[in-house]
């Protein structure tokens, strides 16, 4: 079954990351990398993308006349996509470890981080239950 693992974080964090030392950049980077590396050699990985920043963002909903009316750019507290990896294992609990690796990515000065990582199933199709 696939999941997506999915890394999120507010404007705030978003912006602290800019100002981390370029070392502590280059290790997160590093990590994120190898962490993608890790997931192909145990050949459940299947997509990944890192996002642009918050500020580049905007919600988009059809007006009236179909025209597309957008908001953006978010308040302090709304949470963002920032990244997802999209793999295919045999159990959620198997994607669960998966998820808690991807959180270990290190923060600033080095520290292991505990960024959560949302886990969730990628529904192939609609269930026949809610076609009928």
């Amino acid at each position: 079954m696939k999941y997506m693992l999915i890394m999120t974080g507010t404007k705030a964090e978003f912006e602290a990351f800019t100002k981390w030392p370029k070392e502590d950049l280059q290790a997160n980077v590093a990590f994120m990398r190898a962490f993608s590396k890790e997931l192909k050699d145990a050949g459940v990985f299947v997509s990944a993308q890192g996002l642009a920043w918050p500020d580049q963002a905007r919600l988009v909903r059809a007006g009236s006349d179909g025209e597309p009316i957008t908001d953006g750019v978010f308040p302090e507290s709304k949470e963002f996509l920032a990244g997802y990896w999209i793999i295919d294992v045999a159990s959620a609990e198997q994607a669960y470890k998966f998820a808690a690796r991807a959180s270990m990515a290190p923060g600033r000065g080095g520290v292991r981080g505990g960024m959560p990582v949302e886990v969730r199933p990628v529904i192939e199709h609609a269930p026949e239950e809610q076609l009928r």
